[in-house]
């Protein structure tokens, strides 16, 4: 009978095959940082994966302020900031919105709660492309269309789903002893939320935060199709970048926008990225 392998060598093996993992997984990230900070001839010369002879950070100063976009030549800023402008109001009113919902079906239950909640998770699973029309439609007729404002609320009802389960599977683990205590005491519907229940729910909102930030900022669908002349997203900007022709392709111009479109989400995820584990762990995706 075989000995069994030893801890040791268990570790070794589990600890080479997440370090092959992660290496696959990053090559495309230090592929594009290194050429980024290359010039054109040393790109032409060298190979792929080699280091440039020094940070050379004109390739993203001509990506971020004088890269031309089709005919529009000021490179990526001003679709970042309609980027930030989109994201950051959408996420935190999809986040509200998403937890008013979780907290009404699962400690204000009403007759029909549970339909209403089985019926709204259609929305998780529903592909997109089935609400551009009439999406298009409710736009033209609120006069938002093209506009920012339209792509905060596109943006908000595509998410309204996922928010919504996310804080009603983590609101169905608060004991209803504790809500109907605060009843007894006379608090209302306003009162048990903000005083009792949000104060709980600061992993459930961290996972939220990050998950909705991800989603809305690397969105191209809703970006391209709704989206105006000034309120074209980061998403949309790179992919009018990229597809720009000219003489020489500006490889090195390309992947610093592609670093810089993603810089954000990868910071997000750097900075609160424990929080977002934690968050799950404590009952984010508990069915």
């Amino acid at each position: 009978m075989s000995a069994k392998p030893s801890l040791t060598a268990t570790r070794v093996l589990v600890y080479t095959v997440l370090a092959v993992a992660a290496l696959f997984f990053l090559l495309p990230l230090y592929a594009m940082l290194v050429t980024s900070f290359k010039t054109a001839e040393e790109i032409r010369a060298g190979h792929l994966l080699s280091l440039p002879a020094g940070l050379n950070w004109d390739s993203w100063s001509t990506a971020w302020s004088s890269a031309c976009t089709g005919v529009d030549c000021n490179g990526l800023r001003p679709f970042f900031w309609n980027s930030v402008s989109m994201a950051v109001p959408a996420v935190l009113i999809s986040t509200l919105w998403g937890s008013l919902n979780g907290y009404v079906l699962s400690l204000w239950k009403f007759r029909g709660s549970d339909t209403l909640f089985g019926l709204l998770l259609f929305g998780v699973f529903m592909p997109f492309q089935v609400v551009l029309l009439p999406m298009s439609q409710v736009l033209g007729w609120l006069g938002i269309s093209s506009s920012i404002g339209g792509l905060v609320l596109v943006h908000c009802l595509a998410g309204l789903a996922g928010t919504t389960l996310f804080f009603r599977n983590y609101y169905s683990a608060i004991p209803g002893e504790l809500v109907n205590a605060a009843r007894i005491d006379g608090a209302g519907f306003w009162q048990i939320f903000w005083r009792i229940v949000l104060p709980l729910s600061t992993p459930i909102v961290m996972v939220t935060l990050i998950w909705q930030f991800t989603n809305i900022w690397n969105d191209f669908l809703f970006g391209v199709i709704f989206s105006g002349t000034d309120s074209k997203p980061i998403t949309v900007g790179l992919n009018n970048l990229a597809n720009t022709s000219s003489s020489v392709k500006a490889y090195n111009v390309d992947m610093a926008a592609a670093v810089i479109a993603g810089l954000p989400t990868m910071a997000i995820y750097v900075l609160a990225g424990k929080f977002f584990v934690r968050g799950l762990t404590a009952g984010a995706v508990k069915g």
